[in-house]
């Protein structure tokens, strides 16, 4: 009897100390509820989708609104999200039609409608803002709603239009709630993305927690998420270091990205295949400095590569010759075969054969309150006043305000990172230097329209590298910008948190939902 009392005490122990290790894997209700903190300097301009066109705005959009289609994780080709089904009528490219899902409502209990879809696109093409999305359909003739099936009529062949509805400028808006010639003010939006916005402040801290009436894509429920933003990358890194988040992406210092170990136990470490570039933009309008195509190339005759990839990104990004990055269709190096390696003698001879006096000046514009940019402005004005032949005046603008001022010609240069949209080649073309592009430099090309106009002809997209090439050669001939380089994308988190390696890929879309705390 004794020794059946001892086997029980025995067992009891056992399941006690059990029990006390299996209590300490598990995580207490407090953190389960505590939300996941993102840190990122990225920038939000505008909560109103048909107000802005850049990273930071486009990732808050994808939590928040919803478009007719969307991208999972890793692919390339989209799908239905607040639509139930999408696709061209017959062959020409010309005709898109979806139907919309019958079970959406925004945030605030109304049902979503086609009209709803229709009023959203148009209502982006009618603000027609300076740094709005609205350039991405420059074929788009009109929108028609009857019953649930929205129909978009083109007036020439886009294969990627399906591709354009994925991104920020597909987002569905209430059209009772957002004013049709004008952009909504205010902290608060009506959305019936996969999350909703409980509370904003501009430039600090966006809390978002999941809408339980979200139908669409997602199939999975997100925990609460709390964006903070930052100004500057030092800052970033400082609240990194001090605890304070669980996942950075966008952007750490050089420095630190450069000393990551995908292998430290202590971090979850991504590297996501996208391909962020930056390149050096000019203005080419009428009396500007730099209207003469040979100015342009005197340019990009001195800008040197190498201190820029080396020593002010720590060998992070690499150098980029073309306006098409690597790993896409048609991507070629025209930039290295035109000019290979810095030559200010070539350049010189340049600037004589326009009829330019030297040193010729330059103001030259990029983002301010970010170091690494400040360093590769100094960089660059370094390599152009070597040699006399230029004098660069540069000018540190805060994002918001910097955005509208290149777009209304006050540069004459300026500095511009971009993001692919969508997983295509056209995000780098028709954007960057296609009529009416985002870049708002007052470049246009027939040839380059044409070319342009001719990859969008072909679902099969392999068809379309000899022109995507093409194009390219003739950007590099009218040098309306330099490539400097491209990079991937990291993201860095602690490893309580899980999903961070699905949080970007290069899509423009921002799986806050894929975020899960261990």
């Amino acid at each position: 009897m004794r020794s059946i009392r001892l086997r029980i005490l025995a067992i009891l122990a056992v399941l006690v100390i059990a029990g006390v290790v299996a209590w300490q894997l598990l995580p207490s209700d407090e953190v389960k509820k505590d939300p996941v903190a993102v840190g990122t300097t990225d920038v939000v301009t505008s909560l109103d989708p048909a107000g802005a066109y850049d990273a930071g705005s486009w990732a808050m959009y994808s939590n928040i609104y919803q478009s007719l289609m969307t991208f999972k994780s890793g692919a390339v080709v989209p799908e239905p999200d607040a639509a139930e089904s999408c696709g061209f009528i017959g062959q020409k490219l010309q005709t898109y039609q979806c139907k919309l899902r019958d079970d959406l409502t925004f945030s605030n209990g109304r049902k979503i409608t086609a009209e709803d879809v229709k009023y959203s696109i148009e209502r982006m093409i009618r603000i027609k803002t300076d740094v709005g999305p609205w350039v991405l359909f420059p074929s788009l003739k009109n929108v028609v709603a009857d019953g649930r099936t929205i129909t978009f009529n083109l007036s020439s062949r886009d294969a990627t239009f399906p591709q354009k509805l994925a991104t920020g400028a597909g987002s569905i808006v209430d059209r009772e709630s957002y004013p049709a010639d004008k952009l909504r003010k205010g902290n608060t939006v009506d959305g019936s993305g996969p999350y909703l916005l409980k509370s904003y402040r501009s430039g600090e801290i966006a809390e978002l927690v999941p809408n339980t009436r979200y139908k669409g894509a997602v199939k999975k429920e997100g925990v609460p998420v709390t964006v903070h933003y930052y100004q500057k990358s030092s800052d970033l890194l400082a609240a990194w270091n001090a605890k304070q988040l669980d996942v950075t992406h966008r952007e750490l210092p050089p420095a630190t990205l450069a000393e990551l170990n995908p292998g430290d136990p202590d971090l979850r470490v991504t590297e996501a295949d996208s391909a962020e570039i930056r390149n050096l933009v000019f203005n080419v309008r009428p009396g500007t400095p730099l209207a003469d195509k040979k100015v342009r190339q005197a340019i990009a005759s001195i800008i040197d590569r190498g201190p820029l990839v080396s020593n002010i990104y720590k060998s992070t990004v690499e150098p980029l010759y073309s306006l098409i990055p690597q790993g896409y269709i048609g991507h070629s190096t025209p930039f290295f075969d035109a000019y290979p390696t810095p030559d200010p003698a070539r350049a010189k001879e340049l600037l004589k054969d326009a009829g330019v006096q030297t040193p010729v000046k330059v103001d030259f514009g990029y983002r301010g309150g970010d170091e690494t940019q400040a360093k590769e402005a100094e960089e660059i004005r370094r390599q152009l006043e070597e040699d006399g032949l230029f004098k660069i005046e540069l000018h540190a603008v805060e994002w918001t305000k910097f955005q509208k001022e290149y777009a209304a010609g006050k540069y004459d240069a300026y500095t511009i990172g971009w993001l692919p949209d969508y997983p295509d080649p056209d995000t780098f073309s028709q954007p960057l230097v296609g009529r009416n592009n985002s870049l708002h430099n007052g470049y246009s090309s027939k040839k380059v329209d044409s070319l342009i106009g001719s990859t969008l002809q072909y679902s099969d997209r392999g068809r379309t590298a000899a022109d995507f090439k093409e194009l390219q050669a003739q950007v590099g001939e009218d040098v309306p910008l330099v490539p400097l380089w491209q990079k991937k994308d990291y993201v860095v988190s602690t490893t309580d948190v899980s999903g961070s390696q699905y949080l970007s890929d290069g899509t423009g879309i921002w799986r806050l939902w894929e975020l899960k705390r261990i």
